[in-house]
């Protein structure tokens, strides 16, 4: 099988070697590919480019940013999660079609299950409404989120996220966050979707006058593995959800997917880990 991850910056993934490690301990022949469009000169078109990539023959792909909503319009297929979030993250080439998926939705709403089952969830904010603050939004609402209260730099952006979330869910369940310390003050949870906090988008996406004790604070970043918001809420007192659970849980939906067969998800974790511990 020949499983590529198309993206711009992405030398620093995580995702081949788990799934490298996963199909090595099902004994399979699985070769995972680093696309970078930083690197390898590729068509501006994203059909273009799926084109291109099928036509190599690769038999599925992870999508990243910048992608995730330019092969939305390319797919045969989309399931609901893809068609929902109105992203595609996994694309398995089957058939002579093509099949949009997102695991986006699912990997965060399985480490929130996981890790923050009994959290409040009356009233949460949500930081950044990007592709991937889509998938969150649609898992933090499904997970039972009273009120979902989106934050973006862009207001249009935030504004647009919310009228598709409420044309999903009905009124009342999300609005945009206008006042955001006032929004966190009011609410039980905070989760950070941008890339603020990353190596390379140091600092945190709200004051931290508006975190306290009571607040549990998830972020989908997960380099570095503690950002300095979820730091910074540890240190108050705050239960955190790290990025790494939506990181490994999307790449078990995905390697699913791919293979049609369950991965070891200790083998995955192991894998993600061993990015901290310097193992090749």
């Amino acid at each position: 099988m020949r499983i590529g991850l198309l993206g711009r910056g992405i030398a620093a993934s995580r995702t081949p070697r788990m799934h490298m490690a996963a199909a090595s301990a099902l004994g399979l022949d699985f070769d995972y590919k680093l696309i970078d469009s930083q690197v390898r000169d590729l068509p501006e078109d994203a059909g273009a480019i799926l084109d291109l990539l099928e036509g190599e023959g690769f038999t599925g792909l992870n999508v990243t940013y910048p992608y995730k909503r330019a092969v939305l319009a390319h797919m045969d297929e989309l399931s609901e999660a893809a068609a929902n979030v109105g992203a595609v993250n996994t694309v398995v080439f089957r058939d002579g079609k093509r099949f949009g998926h997102n695991t986006d939705h699912w990997g965060f709403g399985e480490s929130l299950r996981r890790n923050l089952a009994d959290a409040p969830r009356d009233r949460v904010v949500m930081i950044g409404a990007g592709g991937a603050g889509g998938a969150v939004a649609h898992a933090l609402l499904d997970a039972g989120v009273g009120t979902l209260a989106v934050a973006d730099m862009s207001p249009e952006q935030a504004a647009a996220l919310v009228a598709t979330l409420t044309d999903h869910y009905g009124p009342g369940r999300a609005e945009v966050a206008g006042d955001l310390p006032a929004a966190c003050a009011a609410a039980d949870g905070l989760v950070n979707c941008t890339p603020m906090g990353m190596d390379k988008h140091p600092g945190m996406p709200v004051a931290a006058t508006d975190l306290r004790p009571d607040l549990w604070v998830a972020d989908i970043v997960y380099f570095p593995l503690e950002t300095e918001l979820l730091r910074t809420a540890r240190a108050l007192g705050c239960r955190v959800l790290p990025g790494s659970g939506m990181a490994l849980f999307q790449a078990v939906r995905a390697f699913r997917l791919f293979t049609g067969l369950e991965p070891d998800n200790d083998r995955m974790w192991e894998a993600f880990r061993s990015f901290d511990t310097g193992q090749a």
